[in-house]
This record gives structure tokens, C-alpha cells and sequence, in this order.
């Protein structure tokens, strides 16, 4: 761990732990967010973590601020002991809903049953929130399984749309653009403003993916015929 606090905005600061993203990085980034909770306490407006980052927004004088988060993360210890939650989602993996899984099989001499086995054994922190409302990334995918963004990115992809970029993987909230590479869909809501914290997922809980078949995808609600 590497500790540096850097400027981004005259009430915001960034701390950052590491350079890379990996997923031991979770435990000290977990603890790292309980400790600044706890000192910027009602003086905290918002704490946004990332994979090797978290900024931290508050109402404080900048220099008091950054005197309080230097304090707070002192002697730093991984948090062990604490996790999120776990997930199962499950997934109709299929060219008719993930265009690129064939694509990716091909570019990595596996087949397709290949691909959704490696894809679907892991399980996958959830690093960060971001992009759109609910948009968990996770990590990392078998390295045979990474793939560059779609070098022209489409302008709408379907709610639900299970994809892969790089060695990071993730599932569409809502319909949105995207340049992932799609390799199939879940039924599941991961947005719903009804739902307590709006969010299926929250940074540090913990997502497997549960290969489907298509008719337990349209039992569990989903759409074959949406396009975006």
C-alpha cells in the first residue's frame, strides 16, 4: 500500500492506497472507508471508493480535513473481518443476448461452453459503483477471458447485458450505451428506486453468476426481445 492524498476540489480529496487493481486490495479499501466514516464523522458528505481509490467529499476547512484522513489512516490494517454480501445472478449465457460469446470463444480457442464455465466459476468482488445507477464492476475474469472494449461502442445495450472488459466484468442496470462484450443476460433488477439503498450491489459484496437455461431466463421474468 502506497498512501497519497491528492486535490479534487476545493471540499474534495482523493486518498489513494494502490496503482493496480487486485482483488486483495478489498479488505484494505473496506477498512480504509470505515476509518474515514468514523473521524470526518456528520462533517463526511459523501465517500465514493474505487479499486485503488477513495474520494472523500466534506464540509470542512481543506487542510483541517486532509489532517483528520492523515490521522484516520494511520497504522491502516487490512479489514479481515468484515464483507459484504453475496450474490447469486443468474445468467442465460447465449449469441442471441451475448453477441460476443462466440467472439470471445473464438479469440481464445475455447468454446463456448468453455467461456460460461470460466465466466460463471468465479466469484467476483464488486470493486466499484459507477457509470450508471447500480453498475457494479467486478473482477477479475480469467485471464483467457479478457477482452479489449468494442472498438465503436454500441448506443444502446439492453437492461440486464452481462459483458466483458478487460479482465473486468459487470451487468447493464438499465438500457445505456456500452462497449462491453456482451456474453449474455440476467433477469435480475440490479436498480430499483423501491429497494432500500436503490442498488443490488454495493462495493465489497461479493457476485457469483449461475449459468441458466433460456426458459428458467423468461420464468425469472426476463426478456429475450428487448434490443435496448
Amino acid at each position: 500500500m502506497k498512501l497519497r492524498i491528492e486535490v479534487v476540489a476545493i471540499d474534495s480529496l482523493m486518498v489513494r492506497l494502490f496503482d493496480h487493481i487486485d482483488e486483495a486490495n478489498m479488505p484494505w479499501m473496506l477498512a480504509a472507508s470505515q476509518r474515514l466514516s468514523a473521524a470526518l464523522g456528520e462533517h463526511l458528505v459523501d465517500l465514493v471508493p474505487s479499486y485503488t481509490t477513495l474520494m472523500v467529499q466534506f464540509d470542512l476547512p481543506p487542510g483541517e480535513a486532509r489532517a483528520l484522513i492523515t490521522q484516520a489512516l494511520e497504522g491502516l490494517q487490512p479489514d479481515t473481518g468484515s464483507a459484504g454480501r453475496r450474490h447469486e445472478i443468474p445468467v442465460w449465457y447465449h449469441a442471441s443476448v451475448g453477441p460476443e460469446l462466440p467472439v470471445l470463444a473464438a479469440r481464445s480457442g475455447l468454446s463456448e461452453a468453455e467461456v460460461i464455465r470460466l465466466h460463471s466459476e468465479r466469484e467476483y468482488p464488486v470493486f466499484a459503483l459507477g457509470f450508471a445507477p447500480g453498475f457494479g464492476f467486478m473482477g477479475l475474469v480469467d485471464e483467457r477471458l479478457a477482452s479489449p472494449r468494442l472498438s465503436t461502442p454500441r448506443k444502446r445495450v439492453a437492461a440486464g447485458s452481462v459483458g466483458i472488459a478487460e479482465r473486468q466484468t459487470a451487468a447493464y442496470p438499465a438500457v445505456s450505451p456500452g462497449g462491453w462484450n456482451l456474453i449474455g443476460r440476467t433477469p435480475v433488477r440490479l436498480f430499483d428506486r423501491e429497494r432500500d439503498g436503490y442498488s443490488l450491489l454495493q462495493p465489497a459484496d461479493r457476485v457469483r453468476f449461475v449459468a441458466i437455461s433460456r426458459e428458467e431466463f423468461l420464468a425469472l421474468g426476463g426478456d429475450v426481445e428487448a434490443q435496448g
